[in-house]
This record gives structure tokens, C-alpha cells and sequence, in this order.
């Protein structure tokens, strides 16, 4: 029996699934009524905490104990735009805690009244996902490859991490999603010819794009780009604002005042998209919506086109600017992939495939399983389940954005510009700004902006007791250093004295502590013993 299973986990922002490499080849893990995806909802009810399609039912009942788009939420601050944005959609109670961070405020009314961190509720669903996959394969699993969106920040894959940790997963690698979809594309695919292919990863939370080249097992990427605020979610959102706006104009009623009604609206919008990806109209019929109002209404696929050009027409500005970054000209592409729910969208295809004039698209891979599929397949060649169809992977990434220190004035001096191959390591030599100066603050940041005040911060430390005794010039040493889970590590020496400090960049304002994810560790233990009762 083999004793080192990894999981491969695509945990998407409204559904997910995982698969392991079992015999040769990719074993999807049968989650929740023995389905391969399950959405990333977790409800915790007075009865227990319930998961996937079971908790997404229970949002009729008491909506705000149902917790789903937590990706969105994931290594962000309560002030971010993106929170401040959504929240308004959100039937749950999302709060400001500890200098800023963001919380799910959750009262059952009965075992559970609590503030979770998003870390938390991402780690449930892991936790969910791993209890199936040991129960599928009938021992247990301790490693998993995880994958995320290609611009997820420093911060973001750090709180995934801590996620994993929380499961009980260490986490092998951390893959970017596009990425993922062009290994599973790449399997069994050893061309002789190198092949530049573009993903197009359009899911339930966020758009990833990135142009690779494949070749004999070896997958570099040239160019990634996205947009973690552009998905199914925002569409289904509009949707939503549509039909508010009619039901208010017909009855001077405000639903977005009403959790449960806006609830069942927000899961109608859900099926009538999926429906107008086949249908040119469909009805939308709520009985009892409000008191003893019955809300009738239809759209067309023309009217939700309509609605959505504006994020249709975003989409093909990511592809461009992906497509610029890698330098390939658009002609030298041989494939153009899609994945991921949001891309059955008629109208998307049609504004891709105009885009590539008239191209056709590669749809011959299952758009929802891709992603996991993809990791399952990296999983293994991290493993002793190694074979001749897997053994020759080579992954090359890029950087999704510039990273840097703050100098003098406020100025973003450049280690690694946005799509640089990782692994990578840079040195970059500074002085004081005054005389007799004893200490400098290394200020690490990434984003494109010329000064630090518009990129995000990822950390700082201090150098202290730097030597002005035998120069009149110190020179300090900086050394940028990013893994291949795009994990920075920053050091910096005085060259004369030889006093040096590092750090790893954890994002420190955010990221929980050992402390406090030991902490959750156990409650989230007592949790399942008391659902088990």
C-alpha cells in the first residue's frame, strides 16, 4: 500500500474538489453524496456543523449562519474594498476585530457563539474534504498540494497555508490555478514542439489568466494576470441588483433589508445563469418572497449580457495584458484553454474567440475538475507514486506582482518585477540617508506603483547598530529571496559590521500566531466531537 498520499485540492471560492493519484492515474475523492465537488459552504446550525450542498440548503432557513465566499475573504483586512464591497451581499455578519481584522461573527443559538477568523472556516472545509478523501482511500493523509488564484498576494497564500494547517495538512506546494489546468491539459502530452498555450480560469470568485509553454513535461510560465474580484459570484450579483430593483419598483419594497429573501433571490440568480448558458429565457418564480408576496419575473440571455458586458469586456483586458507581459505574439499561440464554471458562458466564448479572430477555443477538459485534476497530477510527482505519464513534471512560475523595499522619499525600489520565474534571489546594495545614522527600517512591499503609499505592505524589520567608526559611507546589503511556494524571505547585513537581521514574510499584522492556531486547532476539535454527539 502506498504510504504517502498528497492530495491534490482545488478549494474555489463557491465550489471545491480533490483528487489523489492512485494506480497510474487520477482518482477524484467522492465527497458529499458521493458527488466530486462540493460547495465551499460551511452552516453551523444548532443541530451541528453541516458542509457543502447540506449547509447551501439550509440557507432558506437560517441564512445567517451560512458562511460561503470565504476566499474572497481570505488574507484581507476589514477596511479592504473588496469586503466593504461584497459585504452588502452577504446574509452573515462580517465585523472589524484586533487592529483591523476581519471576522465572521457567528450565534446558533444554541453551542456556538463565536467570531471566526476566514482562516477557520477555510480550514473546516479542508478538514471536511480530508475526512472524505481518508475515508475514500482507507488510511490517513497528512499532505496536500493546494492551489490558489495567480494573483493571490503574499498574504493570501500565507492565510491558505495557515488554513491547511488547521486541517491538518502540510502543504507541499502551493500551485496557482491556471497552472494547475495547464499540467492536467499537459498529461500525456509530450510534444516536440514547444506549445504556448493560454488559460483562461474563470471560476465562482476569480479570473486567472496566464500564457505557459509546454515542452516534454517542462511547463514555464511566461505571463500571469487576474483578477480576484471577477467571477461567477459578480454575475450572479447583478443579477441579484436587476431583479432588487424590479421587485422595488413594482412594490416600493427594499429586499436587500431581508437576509432570507435576499438568500433565495442570490440562489435563483445562481440557476437562471446557468440556465441562460443553454436557454435564450428563463422565468424567475419566488413564492412568498416577502410576507405573502409571490415574485414573478423573466430575463432573457440578451438582458444578462446586458447586465454583465462590462465584466465580460474585464476578462479580455486581463488576456491582453497576460498576453503583452509574455512578449508571445497573440499569432504564436497554438491554444486557447478554458476552465472553470463561469467559462460555459456563450458570450464569454464568443468575446474570447473574437479576440483570438475567430480561434477556436479548447473546452476538451472538464472546466470544474480541471484545476484539482492538475494538482492531483503534481501531487504525485512529489510523491513515491511516481510513473513514466508523470515523472518528468517541471514547473516553472512567475512573481504575479513586483516586489520591493521602500527607499528614501517613499520610492519603490525594485527587486523582482511582476512575472519573474521563481524560484529567484536578488541582492541590491543601500546606504543611510544621514550621517551617523545607526539604524534603517527594511520596509518590504509588493504592487506596481512607483511609490510604496499605493503598494501593500508585507513586513519590515529593523537593522540596528550599524558601523560609521571606519566608513563614512556604510554600505548595507539587502538580499530578496522567493521560494516556490512565492514564500519572501528578506536579510539584510551591514558590510562593515557584520550585524545582520532577516525575516520571513508572513504578513505579521494578519497572520495568526502558533499560539492562536493551536488554539483553534482544539475548538475546532471540540466542534466535531459535539456535532458527533
Amino acid at each position: 500500500m502506498q504510504e504517502d498520499y498528497i492530495l491534490g485540492i482545488d478549494l474555489g471560492t463557491t465550489y471545491c474538489c480533490a483528487g489523489v493519484w492512485i494506480d497510474g492515474k487520477i482518482a477524484m475523492i467522492p465527497l458529499e453524496n458521493e458527488n466530486e465537488t462540493m460547495p465551499s459552504v460551511v452552516a453551523f446550525t444548532p443541530e451541528g456543523i453541516l458542509y457543502g450542498y447540506e449547509a447551501k440548503d439550509y440557507t432558506n432557513v437560517y441564512p445567517e449562519l451560512v458562511i460561503s465566499n470565504c476566499k474572497r475573504m481570505i488574507g484581507r483586512r476589514f477596511n479592504d474594498r473588496v469586503i466593504q464591497s461584497d459585504m452588502k451581499y452577504w446574509p452573515f455578519k462580517v465585523i472589524e476585530k484586533n487592529n483591523g481584522k476581519c471576522y465572521i461573527h457567528i450565534d446558533n443559538g444554541n453551542d456556538i457563539v463565536k467570531d471566526f477568523r476566514p482562516e477557520e472556516i477555510q480550514g473546516m472545509l479542508l478538514s471536511n474534504i480530508k475526512e472524505y478523501a481518508e475515508d475514500f482511500i482507507g488510511q490517513k493523509i497528512s499532505q496536500a498540494v493546494i492551489t490558489v488564484p495567480a494573483n493571490f498576494n503574499d498574504s493570501q497564500r500565507q492565510a491558505t497555508m495557515t488554513a491547511a494547517t488547521l486541517a491538518g495538512l502540510k502543504v507541499k506546494r502551493i500551485i496557482n490555478e491556471p497552472t494547475a489546468a495547464a499540467i492536467a491539459y499537459g498529461l500525456d502530452k509530450r510534444m516536440e514542439e514547444k506549445e504556448n498555450i493560454l488559460v483562461v480560469d474563470l471560476g465562482g470568485g476569480t479570473t486567472d489568466i496566464s500564457l505557459l509553454t509546454i515542452h516534454n513535461g517542462k511547463i514555464e510560465v511566461k505571463a500571469t494576470d487576474g483578477d480576484n474580484h471577477l467571477g461567477g459570484e459578480d454575475f450572479d450579483n447583478r443579477l441579484l441588483l436587476h431583479f432588487v430593483n424590479e421587485f422595488k419598483r413594482k412594490y416600493n419594497i427594499d429586499l436587500t433589508k431581508s437576509p432570507k429573501a435576499m438568500r433565495r433571490l442570490k440562489s435563483s440568480c445562481e440557476k437562471i445563469k446557468h440556465t441562460l448558458s443553454s436557454l435564450s429565457t428563463t422565468k424567475l418564480s419566488l413564492n412568498l418572497i416577502y410576507e405573502d408576496i409571490d415574485f414573478e419575473s423573466h430575463i432573457t440571455r440578451d438582458r444578462f449580457e446586458e447586465l454583465n458586458m462590462d465584466l465580460f469586456e474585464k476578462i479580455i483586458e486581463v488576456i491582453d495584458s497576460v498576453i503583452r507581459d509574455s512578449k508571445i505574439p497573440k499569432s504564436l499561440i497554438q491554444k486557447v484553454v478554458l476552465v472553470g464554471g463561469s467559462s460555459k458562458i456563450p458570450k464569454i466564448r464568443s468575446l474570447i474567440s473574437e479576440f483570438f479572430e475567430g480561434k477556436e477555443l479548447y473546452t476538451n477538459i472538464d472546466p470544474d475538475k480541471a484545476v484539482a485534476h492538475g494538482a492531483t497530477i503534481f501531487a504525485a510527482s512529489l510523491s513515491e507514486e511516481r510513473t513514466n505519464r508523470i515523472q518528468d513534471i517541471v514547473l516553472m512560475d512567475v512573481t504575479p506582482l513586483s516586489l520591493g523595499v521602500e527607499t528614501e522619499y517613499g520610492v519603490m525600489t525594485t527587486f523582482f518585477n511582476r512575472n519573474t520565474p521563481i524560484p529567484a534571489k536578488k541582492t541590491l546594495y543601500f546606504t543611510t540617508i544621514y550621517k551617523g545614522q545607526k539604524n534603517v527600517i527594511v520596509s518590504v512591499y509588493e504592487g506596481e506603483w512607483p511609490t510604496t503609499k499605493n503598494n501593500n505592505l508585507l513586513g519590515e524589520f529593523m537593522l540596528s547598530g550599524i558601523s560609521t567608526k571606519y566608513v563614512e559611507v556604510p554600505i548595507i546589503e539587502v538580499t530578496m529571496e522567493i521560494d516556490q511556494n512565492s514564500i519572501l524571505n528578506i536579510s539584510a547585513i551591514d558590510t562593515e559590521s557584520g550585524k545582520c537581521n532577516k525575516i520571513t514574510i508572513v504578513n505579521n499584522k494578519d497572520r495568526l500566531s502558533e499560539k492562536e492556531i493551536e488554539q483553534m486547532i482544539k475548538e475546532f476539535e471540540k466542534f466535531k466531537v459535539n456535532q458527533k454527539k
